[in-house]
């Protein structure tokens, strides 16, 4: 009897063994966590390329782009980001010491895609992490030389079209910057854009010339938001009031 008292411990932590995780599956749950973290943070409706989409999942904390598959994220299934992600654990049953693994994952990025959807586990890729160019800075919009070249109209003057168009020449712009004058009542109004990508606040500086007042400024970020109307040549002929 003695000696089934002294077993009963023993057996009973074997029989548990099956339900106890080890620290290996806990740390790889870890690295799931995070590649799932990523994912959620990928998910947007917005069109972005697979090399867009790999240079902001290589920016997210504790991930590594391992490769990429697909051209976009409208396009078919969307792309397919493979990171390469760390997780820690320990288990005082199993395990003398914390064990780290580093493991990879699918994440899926696609309008399709469920924003909670479960990276599934690969095998990670040979060769390091894919690194990426940043950016190209988007062409710098002209404020002061606008403000300082504009024509200054006398108050019982009348704003000339032609003229603003001179000027307009003579700033000699960047080709991805789109220009749009329009003359009403006396007054010309300017519209000076970069190219948006219909989710994000655009940039763009509005400008009117009229009697006795010549202004340029840039919308508020609230009204340069797609549909607000902010970077528009009616902005600048008869500008919006202040979002409050």
């Amino acid at each position: 009897m003695r000696r089934l008292l002294l077993l009963a411990p023993l057996l009973l932590f074997t029989a548990g063994c099956g339900l106890v995780q080890s620290s290996d599956d806990e740390a790889t749950d870890t690295a799931r966590e995070v590649a799932g973290r990523a994912g959620r943070l990928l998910h947007s409706q917005r069109p972005r390329t697979a090399e867009e989409v790999g240079r902001s999942a290589s920016g997210i904390d504790g991930v590594e782009v391992m490769r990429l598959t697909g051209t976009s994220t409208h396009d078919g299934d969307g792309v397919d980001v493979v990171v390469r992600t760390t997780g820690s654990a320990y288990n005082g049953w199993i395990d003398v010491e914390e064990v780290t693994v580093r493991r990879c994952f699918t994440v899926r990025v696609s309008p399709k895609a469920e924003w909670d959807e479960v990276p599934r586990d690969v095998d990670c890729p040979d060769g390091p992490p894919l690194t990426f160019a940043p950016p190209p800075e988007p062409p710098r919009l002209p404020y002061e030389e606008l403000r300082a070249r504009l024509p200054q109209v006398p108050e019982d003057g009348r704003a000339d079209e032609a003229g603003v168009r001179r000027t307009l020449a003579s700033l000699d712009l960047d080709p991805a910057i789109r220009t749009e004058v329009k003359a009403e009542g006396g007054r010309v109004g300017v519209l000076l854009s970069v190219p948006g990508n219909g989710f994000d606040p655009q940039d763009c500086l509005v400008a009117r010339v009229s009697p006795g007042e010549t202004r340029v400024w840039v919308p508020s970020r609230i009204q340069r938001m797609p549909g607000e109307g902010g970077c528009s040549i009616g902005n600048a002929l008869n500008p919006q009031p202040a979002p409050h």
